[in-house]
């Protein structure tokens, strides 16, 4: 009589169907995918030079939980529009408090951004 030892051998699972699906997949959602750009909005961190050889007239914003402030006079967004037109190219620099969300800084940066002599350059 044969003794069976319990332990049976599983079968081997093929690896090639399983690489077939990772490669649809991946070519699914390559060719779904868009790769355009959305609203870029340029910066200068902080730290860059920037890149005109005279300096700009400078101008502070402050983001901080009670609201903004430019140069040290409460603001809105609105009235931050109507301020910073002018002929003349303006250096914003933008400074962020611990607790301002990225929302906030991106409605005052699409603000600025909508004004053609700003550059804003953000600072933490």
């Amino acid at each position: 009589m044969a003794v069976e030892t319990g332990a049976k051998r599983g079968k081997r699972l093929s690896m090639t169907s399983l690489i077939d699906v990772i490669f649809l997949l991946l070519l699914f959602f390559m060719l779904t995918s868009t790769f355009s750009r959305f609203a870029e909005i340029e910066l200068l961190a902080s730290g860059a030079k920037a890149p005109v050889a005279e300096p700009l007239p400078r101008v502070f914003l402050s983001l901080r939980p009670t609201g903004l402030m430019l140069n040290g006079v409460p603001t809105t967004l609105v009235d931050l529009a109507d301020a910073m037109r002018g002929d003349e190219t303006t250096l914003v620099l933008v400074s962020l408090s611990a607790t301002t969300t990225s929302q906030e800084l991106v409605d005052v940066l699409a603000v600025l951004r909508g004004i053609t002599n700003v550059r804003p350059v953000v600072m933490q």
